[in-house]
């Protein structure tokens, strides 16, 4: 039994250690080596929050970018300079006078980012089949919108400039190490347990007594507080906030993560944003080019794109599950498993 409970959170401290490990080796690299590894990590934190809902109610959610876009802007709104803002914003006297540091701001935004996402939910989990997808995909396009056309709150069109650009890679590796034990700790919980067996069989778990609907809201309001805290992160990464940044590319990108790794495990997701990652880079450097002399290779635009596409196209043959479907990080500890017995 104590073997069965310390089994359960093997892969919450192997992932762990294997992200710190791998923010140690990147700490000493070149700056721009630097700078992908943060960025991973920073898309780790959003897979990470769309694994909670995607992975344990077996829903596809097209809408989650919209919850980073929310949590960026209002930490943006939080922490810029006023006179910043009163050049670029309309906001209320009070609003543009304040300005916050970077961690309350974070957790005011993913707060109030939940209190949002708790209001879309409450009527969004009770659709069944294709309905709920169609639906977040919907709340994407409106968040978008809406960003791109509030003038005075958001800048409209123009960037959103000056964020204080605190997000290093210690920030991120923080972050994912955040994301990763709230993910966990949901999974292993008694509502991840209830909401995984409705994935399995929606009318048998709710005919022995699962609220199914009160389960997907729990983990849909969850998973878009950790998905808004890597909007925050993605933000002060950047420095620059625009409507486009949090749309479909985004979507695509991450969603590809999530599937590719295998949605019903953390390893899974961990796997598939290193993968996914790895990947993007190396098409990018294609793309850039290299010079021989007075000759440059380089690919043409879109490579990138192509080759994610085709990768995810041939998981989804190859293996429909992701590439670690079920499977979990552990170490093979049969022998202790014995002395139990």
């Amino acid at each position: 039994m104590a073997y069965e409970k310390y089994r359960r959170w093997q892969p919450l401290a192997l992932l762990t250690v294997l992200l710190i490990a791998i923010a140690l080796t990147a700490a000493f690299a070149p700056p721009a080596l630097q700078r992908t590894v943060t960025d991973a990590l920073i898309k780790l934190v959003t897979v990470l929050g769309l694994f909670i809902f995607i992975g344990n109610s077996g829903v596809f959610s097209f809408g989650h970018v919209g919850f980073m876009a929310v949590g960026g802007y209002i930490s943006a709104i939080l922490t810029i300079l006023p006179a910043k803002k009163h050049v670029a914003l309309h906001l209320p006297a009070a609003l543009e006078a304040l300005q916050l540091p970077g961690a309350m701001s974070a957790a005011i935004a993913v707060l109030a980012t939940a209190c949002f996402a708790y209001l879309v939910a409450v009527p969004f989990v009770r659709l069944r089949g294709i309905a709920l997808p169609m639906a977040t995909f919907a709340l994407l396009v409106i968040v978008h919108v809406v960003a791109l056309n509030w003038q005075d709150v958001t800048g409209g069109r123009q960037a959103l400039v000056g964020l204080p650009r605190f997000t290093n890679i210690w920030v991120a590796l923080a972050g994912a190490c955040f994301a990763l034990a709230v993910a966990a700790l949901h999974q292993q919980s008694r509502s991840g347990l209830a909401l995984r067996c409705s994935r399995e069989n929606e009318v048998a778990a709710a005919a022995t007594g699962i609220d199914v609907a009160r389960e997907r809201l729990i983990a849909f309001v969850l998973s878009a507080a950790v998905v808004a805290l890597g909007g925050v992160l993605y933000a002060h990464f950047l420095g620059t906030m625009t409507a486009n940044t949090f749309y479909l590319d985004l979507t695509f990108v991450t969603l590809t993560m999530l599937v590719v790794g295998g949605m019903r495990s953390l390893t899974g997701a961990c796997a598939g944003v290193a993968l996914v990652s790895v990947v993007s880079e190396l098409f990018r450097t294609i793309e850039r080019g290299a010079s021989f002399g007075d000759l440059t290779i380089k690919a043409p635009p879109g490579l990138q794109e192509i080759a994610l596409s085709i990768i995810l196209v041939t998981i989804l043959i190859v293996r429909p599950r992701g590439l670690m479907s079920d499977w979990e990080l552990s170490f093979p500890l049969r022998s202790a498993s014995r002395k139990e017995e």
